[in-house]
């Protein structure tokens, strides 16, 4: 396996995956990871944030599942934050992995949606976006720092109907009851390893693991306690780890009365997935373009 995984995590992946997969994904933390961004369509079209950008000299490329993303070519992140059009909220860096999420959570118009762990605003600008600011967005953060930088983002990005909440989701009072519900939830970072990188996110050891999947755990099944009854939801994490994904999932399921929606990835066929054992779910393969990840929509049945 390649230098620079940490070992407790190469074990994992081993484990799970074999050498031969492990391997794959080894070269995908290696891999110098593309500047992506989306067009925020709150404020401007992709269309104008393609010929703003050419007119600065950055060149992009489509993505061929979400008109709005794009690939960067040629520059790097602090090219990107000096702009005009990036100050204005016109555009949003944004790994092309994470906004899948809320593309499948099929937000509508006029419903209530909860984002239970929204900083820095990724996702919950997306779904604001999405929705052409007629959804009712109520996104959760529990630290106060990252509340306040969610609170920014949400501005600049002009997403009117989002109510940030400095509040651990966990102790949302279950009268609250929302329409769908984007849970993308603190795990260990397996999917957005970058070997080499000082800004590479994730921790390893079987003590951080116990305690986060034991959170993730709590955060799946009071999300399915908040969801109304026949609606869905995703599950989401940026780990490739079966401990923070399918086995948490799992786990919910037999505790709550919930099933898995398989999920129509027909629009997805360019995405590089790794193997699942909940059929219908998708998990992301680190590379190039990609961060690993993981997905799985579940509907609450009673």
């Amino acid at each position: 396996m390649q230098e620079g995984v940490p070992a407790y995590l190469a074990q994992l992946l081993r484990a799970q995956y074999g050498e031969e997969t492990a391997e794959r994904i080894a070269q995908g933390y290696a891999a110098q990871r593309a500047v992506t961004l989306r067009a925020n369509t709150l404020k401007a079209d992709a269309k104008t944030v393609r010929e703003k950008l050419a007119a600065q000299g950055i060149e992009t490329s489509p993505v061929a599942w979400y008109a709005d993303a794009m690939i960067v070519h040629g520059a790097r992140e602090d090219a990107l934050t000096g702009l005009d059009l990036y100050e204005r909220g016109e555009i949003y860096l944004q790994s092309l992995s994470s906004m899948i999420p809320p593309l499948l959570l099929g937000a509508q118009p006029e419903e209530n949606v909860l984002d239970m762990a929204a900083a820095p605003g990724g996702k919950t600008t997306q779904i604001a976006a999405l929705t052409g600011n007629r959804a009712m967005v109520t996104a959760c953060e529990m630290n106060k720092i990252r509340a306040d930088r969610l609170r920014y983002n949400v501005q600049r990005q002009g997403a009117t109907r989002v109510t940030v909440m400095n509040v651990d989701s966990r102790n949302l009072d279950d009268l609250f009851s929302f329409d769908r519900i984007l849970l993308d939830a603190p795990c260990s970072g397996s999917g957005t390893v970058q070997m080499g990188s000082p800004r590479s996110r994730g921790q390893f050891s079987k003590e951080f693991l116990a305690r986060t999947t034991k959170q993730q755990e709590a955060l799946l099944l009071k999300a399915l306690r908040l969801l109304r009854p026949g609606h869905e939801m995703i599950y989401s994490t940026c780990s490739v780890l079966a401990q923070e994904n399918e086995e948490i999932v799992g786990r919910a399921l037999r505790k709550a009365g919930a099933e898995v929606v398989p999920l129509d990835l027909s629009a997805f066929e360019t995405v590089p997935r790794l193997p699942v054992s909940i059929p219908g779910t998708l998990c992301v393969a680190p590379d190039a373009l990609h961060e690993g990840f993981f997905v799985a929509k579940i509907r609450r049945t009673k």
